[in-house]
C-alpha cells in the first residue's frame, strides 16, 4: 500500500501544480488587462498605474505566479479587490455554508441511490426496477435549479415549514445556531441530491447484477445462502467499486454544482461569493475560488482512489 500511496500523491501533487498554472495563466497571462477590466474603460492612465500595481501586474509573471502560490503555502493570500479582506478568509467564511450543504447532499444522494439501486436489482426485470429506472430517468432531466423554486413554492411559501432562503448562521450568538442552520440547509441539499441520486442510482443497479452473475456468488447460493445474504456478505462489497468511483466525481460535481442553488436560496457560500466577485470584477476572489475548486475536485479523486484500492487489493499491485 506504500507505494501506492506515494504515487497516487505524486500525482496529487503534480495534478496540483498543473492546474494552478493554467489558472494563472487563464486569468494573468490572456491577452487583456485585468485592472482595464476591474476599473472599466472609463478609468485614467493614473489609477490604471495603481490598480496594477495593487495587482502586481507590474511585475513579471513568473515573479507573480511565485507569489501567489507561496501565499497560499504560507497562508498569506492576496487582498479582495472588493471586500479588503484576504481571499482565504473570505473563502473559509463561505465554506462555513458549502461544506455542509455538498456533505449533506453526498449523504442524501449516497443513501437513496444505493437503496433504490440495489432494490432495483433485486427485482431485475420485474415492476420494482422499472419503476426505479423511470424515476431515475426523469430524476435526470430535471434541473436542480427549477427544482429548487418547486421545493420553495412547496415547502416555504405553501406550507410555511421552513424559510425561503437566507442562512443564520451556525453561531447562536450571531443569531443563528445549529438547528436552524441545519433546516436552512435541508431543502438546498434535497435539491442537489435528486439529479445526483438519481445518476448514481443506475450504478450500483448495474454492479450488483454483473456481481451476481459471477461463480463466486452462485458457489455462495449452491452452499445455502439466501439471496439476501449473499447479496450482503459477497455481493455489495464487490459492487462498491464503480459505486466509489462514480460517487467521488459527483461530490465534486455537487460542490461546484452549489453555485446555483446557493443563488436560489440566498446562501451565502462559495457559489454567491463567485457571482459577487464576476459582478464586481474582483478577479483576484475568481482565481482563488477557482483554485479551491480544483484542488478540491483532486483531492476528491485521490481518496476514492485510495478507498478503491483498500476494497480491491489488486488495483495497489506493485
Amino acid at each position: 500500500m506504500g507505494p501506492f500511496l506515494l504515487r497516487r500523491l505524486a500525482t496529487f501533487v503534480a495534478t496540483l501544480l498543473v492546474a494552478s498554472v493554467v489558472v494563472f495563466a487563464v486569468l494573468e497571462l490572456l491577452p487583456g488587462n485585468a485592472a482595464q477590466v476591474i476599473l472599466g474603460d472609463s478609468a485614467t492612465p493614473e489609477s490604471l498605474a495603481a490598480m496594477e500595481a495593487q495587482l502586481g501586474l507590474d511585475r513579471p509573471p513568473f515573479e507573480r505566479y511565485a507569489q501567489w502560490v507561496g501565499g497560499w503555502l504560507g497562508g498569506t493570500t492576496a487582498q479582495s479587490i472588493s471586500y479588503g479582506v484576504p481571499t482565504a478568509e473570505l473563502i473559509t467564511q463561505r465554506l462555513e455554508v458549502t461544506l455542509p450543504l455538498a456533505l449533506m447532499a453526498m449523504a442524501i444522494t449516497v443513501v437513496v441511490a444505493l437503496v433504490l439501486g440495489v432494490y432495483a436489482a433485486s427485482r431485475h426485470n420485474q415492476l420494482g426496477d422499472v419503476g426505479v429506472m423511470a424515476a431515475s430517468q426523469l430524476g435526470i432531466a430535471i434541473p436542480n435549479f427549477w427544482f429548487a423554486i418547486l421545493l420553495i413554492l412547496l415547502f416555504a411559501v405553501q406550507l410555511q415549514w421552513v424559510n425561503a432562503g437566507g442562512f443564520p448562521g451556525w453561531r447562536e450568538h450571531d443569531g443563528g445556531g445549529f438547528w436552524p442552520a441545519l433546516q436552512a440547509l435541508i431543502l438546498p441539499a434535497i435539491a442537489l441530491a435528486v439529479v445526483q441520486a438519481a445518476i448514481l442510482a443506475r450504478v450500483p443497479r448495474s454492479a450488483v447484477l454483473d456481481v451476481l452473475r459471477e461463480d463466486f456468488v452462485r458457489t455462495a447460493r449452491a452452499k445455502g445462502l439466501t439471496r439476501g445474504q449473499a447479496l450482503r456478505r459477497h455481493v455489495l462489497r464487490n459492487a462498491m467499486i464503480p459505486v466509489l468511483t462514480v460517487g467521488g466525481l459527483q461530490f465534486a460535481n455537487l460542490v461546484t454544482g452549489t453555485i446555483v442553488v446557493e443563488n436560489v436560496f440566498v446562501l451565502p457560500g462559495i457559489g454567491r461569493l463567485v457571482f459577487q466577485a464576476i459582478a464586481n470584477r474582483d478577479l483576484v476572489v475568481v482565481r482563488d475560488v477557482v483554485m479551491l475548486l480544483a484542488a478540491v475536485v483532486v483531492l476528491v479523486n485521490l481518496v476514492v482512489d485510495v478507498l478503491v484500492a483498500w476494497i480491491d487489493p489488486r488495483l495497489r499491485a506493485d
